[in-house]
């Protein structure tokens, strides 16, 4: 049976999170809301009414809506300095060369995600991709995670989920899917494995590195 491997993109294949920490930071200070960066950083992979919302403790609709327009304008400006994580690429290419498929399983806006896509320049591997677009809310609601799996057309115990945060390891395993963790998020390995990661490595390159006695390999 077909078997897919489902990667999120913001810190697990595109070093990002750094840059949406900035922007949300300057977003906040704009909007009057002072949160230090540590705390934007621990929400990073979250539904973005929900970190916002947390983040302001429980800011009107009015200033939400401000604030994440402010980060979209801010992580526009600095989308120049998006990078494919070292591996990034090249887990793409092997999972495709074992006859496996590879689902995008992002929220992220279509704006942003025309981006990462362009940073990764994979196109041509990539049986599918997920978006803002297909939800109302992000994880670690799992619905994004569902959905990945209906268009990758496989069942849960045929896929596994990539991902750099708490929020990703929740939503995959509230999906049914085994998560294998990556640290390039910037998030613990204690913290990914507390989570209920299966295996975590420290980016996606060890994981190609180590590709045939990762969980990966178990699927084809």
């Amino acid at each position: 049976m077909q078997a897919a491997v489902l990667f999120d993109i913001d810190g697990t294949l595109v070093d990002s999170n750094y840059l949406h920490v900035h922007a949300w930071q300057r977003a906040f200070d704009d909007a009057g809301i002072p949160v230090e960066s540590w705390r934007i950083h621990r929400s990073i992979g979250m539904d973005g009414s929900r970190l916002v919302s947390s983040l302001s403790g429980g800011a009107s609709e009015a200033v939400m809506s401000v604030v994440k327009k402010l980060h979209t304008q801010y992580y526009r400006e600095l989308s120049p300095q998006l990078r494919a994580f070292e591996g990034a690429r090249h887990i793409l290419d092997k999972v495709d060369s074992c006859g496996m498929r590879s689902v995008l399983a992002t929220s992220a806006p279509e704006d942003e995600l025309v981006q990462l896509r362009k940073v990764l320049d994979r196109e041509d591997v990539i049986s599918a991709v997920t978006s803002a677009e297909d939800v109302v809310t992000a994880k670690p609601d799992p619905k994004i995670v569902e959905i990945a799996l209906e268009r990758a057309g496989v069942p849960q115990n045929r896929a596994v989920f990539i991902g750099d945060t708490v929020w990703d390891v929740e939503a995959s395993n509230r999906a049914g899917v085994n998560c294998v963790g990556v640290l390039s998020g910037g998030v613990s390995r204690a913290e990914l494995e507390d989570a209920g990661a299966i295996a975590v490595y420290s980016s996606v390159g060890e994981l190609c590195a180590n590709f045939s006695s990762s969980p990966l390999a178990r699927l084809k």
